[in-house]
């Protein structure tokens, strides 16, 4: 029989981390599949750190990032691009991930070459198109042309059932994320101590970068930062400050030079999971650390005021608070006060996996498409 050509197509950091366990899984069965690697390098330094990480070297690599790029041009060069990549890769399948303009654009333009597509960590929902922007239509879109769907959470299966997609091409998975995070913090132990973090202090790790939080959204954050640590002694915030510079500008002109708040650059994979074991708790807008902080048993208070990911929150591991200032404050005040409160939300149950995703997803393939 011949092996199964499997294209995995990624860009962003997020996306790297979440696929890396995909492409070695398929690694392991060679004499199955025929596994190919296309990054689009949307993102290119925080990308690579995940690639040398996990040892992954790609077939093919679009290298499209630019300074100040834009949606349209990430959308236009992807789309076209992978058309060659497609042509001379012959791929059985395309795999993409998520929500990110990479995702979409690959899986439109495999869908153009009537290549069928998986799409790995489908069918999360917030129901409103422009938030978070552009990814809920990104993930909507990529849903719309895929054929195989694997959707982490009885939740984003329920949302693929609303929204007209085969049943019999709907499977739950579980996240690769977890699969990602559990190998990372066993295996990959990072030192910490270039940070300068006082051992005898709670730490408080902030990520903050989202679209929807440039502007007013970021500068309150920071405001809750500088009260945070006025009001306690007893804590330190570490904030990796993304490279963008509507989140730079702010960020530095807030928080600069501020005791017990070190802003550092943004980390690779295993230096950021080993800082989120080593927290006390966690505040962020990323979707990703919603899915893996839960594992490590810490508190995430999400910045956004609403989520792709309501598992997490109704399962008590993730509270949304939004980027009002007082409001911050107020639960990230709760969770240091009242012992009961952090340990209810640390030792609840993660419900996006546990650890066996890839696993799933190649067991899947093998049997669709073999």
């Amino acid at each position: 029989m011949s092996k199964i050509r499997v294209l995995t197509v990624f860009g962003t950091r997020p996306e790297a981390i979440k696929m890396a366990p995909l492409v070695k899984e398929f690694e392991k069965f060679s004499d199955k599949f025929e596994s190919m690697v296309c990054v689009t390098a949307q993102h290119r330094q925080m990308l690579d750190q995940v690639l040398s990480l996990f040892e992954i070297k790609p077939d093919f690599d679009l290298n499209i990032m630019k300074p100040n790029q834009d949606l349209w041009t990430i959308t236009a060069e992807v789309l076209v691009l992978m058309k060659d990549v497609i042509e001379k890769s012959k791929p059985d399948i395309v795999l993409v991930h998520g929500d990110t303009t990479t995702s979409m654009a690959a899986a439109l333009s495999a869908f153009y070459a009537k290549v069928p597509v998986g799409h790995v960590e489908a069918g999360l929902r917030t129901f409103d198109k422009y938030y978070p922007f552009p990814e809920e239509i990104n993930r909507v879109f990529a849903d719309a042309v895929c054929t195989y769907h694997f959707a982490p959470t009885d939740t984003s299966v329920e949302n693929l059932v609303k929204s007209a997609i085969p049943k019999e091409h709907i499977y739950k998975t579980g996240n690769t994320v977890i699969d990602a995070l559990l190998h990372t913090v066993t295996n990959n132990k990072a030192d910490l101590s270039y940070i300068g973090l006082n051992p005898n202090l709670k730490t408080i790790l902030l990520t903050s970068h989202r679209r929807e939080n440039f502007g007013e959204p970021i500068k309150n954050i920071c405001k809750a930062v500088l009260e945070l640590v006025e009001n306690n002694k007893d804590i330190q915030v570490v904030y990796p400050v993304h490279l963008n510079p509507n989140v730079q500008k702010p960020v530095h002109e807030l928080l600069d030079g501020v005791e017990r708040v070190h802003l550092i650059e943004p980390m690779e994979y295993a230096p950021f999971s080993t800082l989120m074991k080593e927290s006390h708790i966690i505040m962020t807008d990323s979707g990703g650390v919603q899915e893996e902080a839960p594992s490590l048993g810490k508190p995430v208070l999400v910045l956004r005021s609403t989520t792709e990911r309501p598992e997490a929150v109704e399962y008590g591991t993730v509270k949304l608070v939004g980027t009002d200032t007082k409001k911050i404050v107020k639960e990230v005040q709760n969770l240091l006060d009242n012992k009961d409160e952090y340990k209810k939300m640390s030792e609840s149950i993660n419900p996006y996996g546990d650890g066996l995703a890839s696993q799933r997803i190649v067991e899947i393939i093998a049997k669709e498409l073999g």
